[in-house]
């Protein structure tokens, strides 16, 4: 599944994000990179001054794990705090699949979801697209600043070659309740249904039927 978040940050809060990010050093990216991203990898990330770094991550990941979306398309058991990564012109992310595990020694977690917040509008930058390979093919993606996309760790993707000006975006991977791809595709389709019932057609037998199944798929998929 690859899902758009609208309206992740308001323009006022990514505003604040920026200024933030204006503050702050960025590294070569490659010393996060896992064997395979390495090679591919040309990009620049924010290094963890924790005077930036605490205030960035209490404004996006504050209003990520809060959106209504987020939560009915990745049942979230975990997430990693994000990586802020900065492409100028002549910078890319070459083809990769996102390292299966992450986290320190100890709190190694299983990567099923990566997320992308955009930080930078699409007209202040040439190229940059996220390309997400899925069962129908590619998808481009280059979203307003403050919108997010969510898609399967386990995709091949890549950042197209950054021609002029600056992207900005927030990066983060989580382990999901539901470990299957396709079963939380499946109940997020679900929800929706679910959803609308519960509004259009309260107290329905309908709306109850819809209801229990997908409670009872979550109980009987759901590995906490």
């Amino acid at each position: 599944m690859l899902l758009t978040l609208k309206e992740v940050l308001t323009s006022e809060e990514v505003k604040v994000a920026r200024e933030l990010l204006a503050q702050g050093d960025f590294a070569d990216g490659k010393l996060t990179a896992g064997l395979e991203a390495d090679r591919v990898k040309n990009n620049l990330e924010l290094t963890l001054d924790e005077k930036l770094i605490t205030p960035l991550n209490n404004l996006v990941m504050g209003k990520l794990v809060q959106n209504p979306t987020y939560l009915a398309a990745t049942f979230p058991k975990q997430i990693m705090a994000p990586i802020y990564a900065r492409y100028t012109k002549g910078m890319f992310y070459g083809n990769h699949i996102d390292d299966p595990l992450m986290g320190p020694p100890g709190q190694r977690f299983r990567t099923d979801v990566s997320i992308t917040v955009f930080l930078s509008e699409p007209d202040e930058y040439e190229g940059g697209e996220l390309v997400v390979t899925t069962n129908y093919g590619e998808h481009q993606v280059k979203l307003n600043a403050g919108d997010a996309v969510l898609y399967s760790s386990g995709s091949t993707h890549h950042i197209n070659e950054v021609t002029s000006g600056e992207r900005l975006v927030a990066v983060t991977w989580l382990q999901s309740s539901i470990k299957d791809a396709a079963k939380r595709e499946l109940l997020y389709n679900l929800h929706l249904a679910r959803e609308e019932l519960l509004q259009n057609q309260p107290g329905t037998e309908t709306t109850e039927h819809v209801s229990n199944s997908y409670i009872n798929l979550v109980r009987m998929w759901s590995d906490l």
